[in-house]
């Protein structure tokens, strides 16, 4: 099984979305948006802008 996007209302009643692993952990969560179509947009800019995304690591 492939990972999967889980678009929800939260409690404050924004919607977010979390992108899960094929084992069902959870690993990226997206920020909260005010409507059901921004945060499907924000489902698709991940899609489209990070298949292959390049890891850098920055000093803190």
């Amino acid at each position: 099984m492939a990972g999967k996007f889980e678009l929800y209302t939260d409690k404050a009643g924004k919607y977010r979305f979390r992108l899960k692993a094929s084992n069902g952990q959870v690993i990226a969560v997206g920020e909260a948006y005010e409507s059901k179509a921004a945060a499907k947009n924000g489902i698709e800019s991940v899609k489209k802008n990070a298949p292959d995304a390049t890891v850098v690591e920055v000093e803190s």
